[in-house]
């Protein structure tokens, strides 16, 4: 016996949104499989520990994954808050935006610097940014071979004495 979580006519309004003959045969348990993956995120549980009356939790966390990756869950979400808008039924004053705030250190609050201090923290950048693209260019020569290789280097492998069998 599973635990309806969902009333019947959230599951057809939801059952619509999930993309059946896209990604494979349509699954003989697809509701106990959804309401798995709100089960399991109303818990905050692992996904291991999914109860068994929702199906194989291997299978529910295929399930969710196909759905991610599909952008099932936004589209559900943009559908739902359609409907209700349909029926009248959206309440903007629940919006919300988010206005974080990050703020400097107060020792960097009005920070003046020098033209020559300015000039030579804009070259030790530069330099920085020359060593380092000289250093990329010669580790990932395409041209080098393991006779070429640095002495104390294995060449990726592992180990002091490692070698390919």
């Amino acid at each position: 016996m599973t635990r309806r979580q969902l009333a019947e006519k959230q599951w057809k309004l939801i059952e619509t949104f999930l993309p059946i003959g896209e990604y494979g045969p349509y699954p003989e348990r697809l509701r106990e499989q959804f309401e798995g993956v709100i089960w399991r995120f109303r818990t905050s549980s692992q996904w291991r520990e999914m109860p068994g009356e929702f199906g194989p939790w291997a299978t529910v966390y295929g399930r969710f994954r196909v759905w991610r990756d599909a952008g099932v869950f936004t589209a559900l979400l943009e559908g739902v808050i359609a409907e209700a808008a349909c029926q009248g039924q959206t309440d903007l004053s629940l919006v919300s935006v988010d206005s974080t705030t990050a703020r400097a250190h107060h020792d960097a609050a009005g920070m003046c610097i020098g033209k020559e201090v300015l000039d030579a923290l804009e070259e030790a950048a530069a330099e920085q940014e020359r060593t380092r693209q000289k250093g990329a260019a010669r580790r990932y020569r395409p041209d080098r071979t393991e006779a070429t290789t640095p002495a104390g280097k294995s060449g990726g492998a592992s180990g002091d004495d490692a070698s390919c069998v």
